[in-house]
């Protein structure tokens, strides 16, 4: 059974480390929805709370997956009250009627798994608010009992709360913060040492550069501390992470070639670039402002400019090349070192806006941070938008979901199908994201309800209305449902489950075998409807998606390229419109990409385990969303004024270059979702000598070498898209790989918005 841990401090109480953390969430949900149901059922005489207190503490401890430790939790469930309170309120006064109850359906179900834009935690609960609309939403159609049914949802989600917080208490994760604050010491070390020592990092900095950068990586960290909301801070330490991870890669691959004129300058935009660093980790453990280092770094970079952008002026002082244009070694030098100061600037900003919100103490860059100044409702409404289309995983999630308990609780009320609620809990828990794992699912759910039935049937005949006996193996098989269901699979989790309903109704009602029959009636119903509708509605899931957003994500991308690069060289900003022409489409085009393939990291192969040949499993799908964000991030800075027009030349081979690397662009788009008749591609679709191709122009100012520096990590990128299996080398310690993310442990992770089974 594999290795065995203590279970919750007791010594010699050993169980499968499967089992250890199902067993602690099932103690909590026992002894809570015990806590609330006898009291009401047996003590008041209250039996429609009693219902409301157990099936609430179902819904937020068995149902949902609200990520973090247990005090994270239930801080988030108490906010959830007054959504609880509204849900039943809502589902009671809808249930009167046929027709509202089934728009009252649309319109909720859509609005709870659309939710999941929200983050992890949003999405986790989504599942567990479904089931406190549906349960009001069946018969008796009573709304006089409504302040029963509150009093019941009030009560489980009160001890529910307390449980969380104080039984079992779980250590706290390494916070996003913490993990940033790392990654800014790492940056601090290798900048120091690479300001105090010309050349290359070391060995052992470039491999702590690495790690602190795979350390931010959403994958490898905890779900509850991914900063995924839309908030201003959640943003902004989501732009930190990104910042932290493009400083780390751009000192691990700085040149060498300072110059002897330019040599003091050059170390004191490292010396500034390591203080910057050591300020924005101060100021995400502390909260002191890292402005003073800010400025430092803004003054050090200006002077560094101003000697590479020409000769510098003959006078006193003037070093040795004084008169006389650097060579192209030092400028490439030299914007390679602007880079790593834009990108120490960016963090810095980021840190101090993802701690103090949107009243920062640092200049913000230009165009980087829209959303410094917005509030939280119009940021939520621009998630939301951002993700109102038939592209985003998220909108496909929540209509299928919508529709197919719409579809339920339709055929309940005309048909008046008994017990309809349990129809539309199988449709909420057996519906998955992909055809093929909707239908293994449901195999499972059926043979598992099949035997639980079996057993509900025997345990009714043979007890009869003895409900001293339930009320005696409800805690005891509750305890064995939810520590078992979850780590056997769907088939045990709907066979235990099926049990546990009969014990529940037999202490509500005067019980009988047919009771059994009524539950294995409802699943059947409510799988069939959801697998009709996993057919219907984007049936492969996010594989398809996936390729889809990364191809459309590309073809933006190329846009940009071309764009930028003849801005570049005729010394022209494009026209004047709000932020960058083309960013916002590419921003979209990021954004779509990133939830697609967070789904997919929960998917199954695709159907029938095949995909489309033109897509190999060797493509590196997080190369792809780092190239837009490179894209983004490279074309604002280059593009920032002054603007002055290149040579002829320069100008020639700037343009050249960025047409170049947007053909590859493409290439590598037509390849990852290739239509009908997409042409085939002969050649390599990588050319790694392509930016080597033109011949350097002389006399190029910085702003040429910063484009080609640009466009080489471009080049970078689109390597790692089309052989995701190249080796990971020293000086790629921002390189995600998507052998990795395969090989993660995928247990516990499911697609926004769906849920697992009781």
């Amino acid at each position: 059974m594999g290795d065995s841990v203590g279970v919750w401090g007791v010594p010699g109480a050993r169980l499968p480390a499967a089992y250890a953390a199902t067993g602690r969430r099932a103690v909590r949900v026992t002894l809570v929805a015990a806590a609330g149901f006898y009291p009401f059922r047996y003590g008041f005489d209250r039996p429609v709370a009693a219902t409301y207190a157990l099936f609430t503490v179902v819904a937020l401890g068995g149902l949902s997956r609200i990520p973090g430790t247990g005090r994270q939790r239930a801080a988030f469930m108490v906010r959830l009250l007054p959504v609880c309170w509204a849900l039943v309120a809502v589902g009671t006064c809808l249930s009167v009627r046929t027709w509202s109850a089934v728009l009252g359906m649309l319109v909720v179900g859509f609005t709870l798994a659309f939710s999941a834009v929200g983050g992890p935690r949003p999405a986790g609960a989504a599942p567990g608010l479904h089931l406190l609309y549906i349960l009001p939403s069946f018969p008796p159609y009573d709304p006089g009992s409504l302040g029963d049914r509150l009093l019941g949802t009030t009560t489980g989600v009160a001890l529910f709360v307390a449980a969380e917080a104080l039984l079992f208490p779980e250590p706290a994760p390494l916070s996003y913060r913490e993990r940033a604050a790392r990654a800014a010491l790492v940056a601090e070390r290798c900048a120091a040492r690479l300001a105090a020592a010309p050349g290359a990092l070391a060995d052992p900095d470039l491999r702590a550069a690495r790690r602190a950068s795979q350390a931010l990586r959403s994958l490898s960290v905890p779900e509850a501390e991914r900063p995924a909301g839309p908030g201003v801070r959640e943003r902004a330490l989501t732009h930190t992470g990104l910042a932290l991870r493009t400083l780390l890669g751009r000192l691990a691959q700085l040149p060498s070639g300072r110059g002897d004129g330019t040599a003091a300058d050059v170390t004191a935009v490292l010396r500034a670039v390591a203080g910057l660093a050591a300020a924005t980790a101060a100021c995400l453990r502390t909260g002191t402002s890292p402005a003073p280092r800010q400025e430092e770094l803004i003054a050090a970079r200006a002077r560094l400019s101003a000697v590479s952008e020409g000769p510098p002026a003959v006078g006193a002082g003037a070093g040795p090349d004084a008169g006389v244009r650097l060579p192209p070694a030092v400028l490439r030098c030299h914007a390679a070192v602007l880079e790593v100061a834009d990108a120490a600037l960016a963090t810095g900003a980021a840190a101090d806006l993802a701690v103090r919100g949107r009243h920062p103490s640092v200049r913000l860059p230009p165009g980087r941070f829209w959303y410094a100044t917005i509030r939280a409702p119009m940021l939520w409404w621009h998630r939301a938008l951002g993700h109102a289309g038939r592209r985003s995983v998220f909108f496909q999630n929540a209509v299928r979901m919508a529709l197919a308990l719409t579809a339920v609780r339709f055929v309940a009320g005309v048909d008046t199908l008994p017990h309809g609620f349990w129809a539309m809990l199988a449709t909420l828990t057996l519906t998955r994201t992909t055809l093929g794992e909707t239908w293994s699912t449901i195999r499972l759910a059926l043979a598992g309800t099949l035997a639980g039935a079996l057993v509900s049937a025997g345990v009714l005949i043979l007890v009869g209305a003895d409900t001293a006996v339930y009320a005696v193996l409800l805690p005891v098989w509750m305890l064995c449902a939810f520590t078992v269901g979850p780590v056997r699979g769907v088939g045990w989790a709907q066979g235990l489950f099926t049990v546990l309903v009969a014990l529940v109704f037999a202490q509500l009602a005067q019980p009988t075998w047919r009771l059994a029959e009524v539950r294995m009636l409802d699943v059947l119903v409510g799988s069939a409807i959801g697998a009709v509708f996993g057919v219907l509605a984007w049936p492969r899931g996010a594989h398809d998606e996936l390729r889809r957003a990364a191809a459309e994500l590309l073809r933006r991308a190329a846009e940009i390229v071309v764009a930028t690069s003849a801005s570049v060289a005729d010394g022209a900003t494009p026209a004047a419109s709000p932020g960058v022409p083309g960013h916002r489409s590419l921003q979209r085009a990021v954004v779509l990409a990133e939830s697609a393939y967070a789904q997919v990291q929960s998917e199954p192969a695709p159907l029938g385990g095949r995909g489309r040949a033109a897509e190999p499993r060797a493509v590196d799908w997080q190369a792809t969303l780092i190239a837009g964000h490179h894209t983004l991030w490279g074309s604002a800075r280059l593009l920032e004024p002054p603007l002055t027009a290149l040579s002829p030349a320069a100008a020639e081979s700037a343009r050249l270059l960025g047409e170049r690397v947007a053909g590859r662009m493409l290439l590598v788009s037509a390849a990852l979702d290739p239509g009908d008749d997409t042409p085939a591609t002969t050649g390599p679709l990588i050319d790694p000598d392509l930016a080597g191709s033109t011949a350097e122009p002389p006399g190029a100012p910085r702003r040429y070498y910063a484009t080609v520096a640009w466009l080489n990590s471009l080049l970078t990128d689109l390597t790692r898209i089309a052989h995701g299996t190249a080796p990971h080398t020293p000086n790629e310690p921002d390189a995600p790989r998507e052998q990795a993310a395969q090989a993660e442990p995928s247990a516990g992770r499911r697609a926004p918005g769906t849920a697992t089974p009781p």
